[in-house]
């Protein structure tokens, strides 16, 4: 709920998703400077629950427009 806020807030479109093992996936597009706060945002602040250990970013790449729409949490 928290990511999916902070997604829409800086204008993101993409979704996340809590895995069994604790840990959160997703796919996150927009500017390049929008996807790097977020991802700030990812690895030191997340929700207030959370307990961040470590961050991974993978699959990283340059789209020349939009892929997806909204950004919202997948159950």
């Amino acid at each position: 709920m928290y990511t999916e806020k902070q997604g829409l807030q800086l204008g993101l479109v993409g979704w996340v998703k809590n895995t069994y093992s604790g840990t959160v996936v997703g796919q996150v597009q927009g500017p390049a400077d929008k996807v790097e706060r977020m991802k700030v945002w990812l690895s030191k602040e997340g929700s207030p629950s959370s307990r961040i250990t470590k961050a991974n970013f993978a699959n990283q790449r340059t789209i020349d427009k939009l892929e997806l729409s909204g950004f919202k949490t997948r159950f």
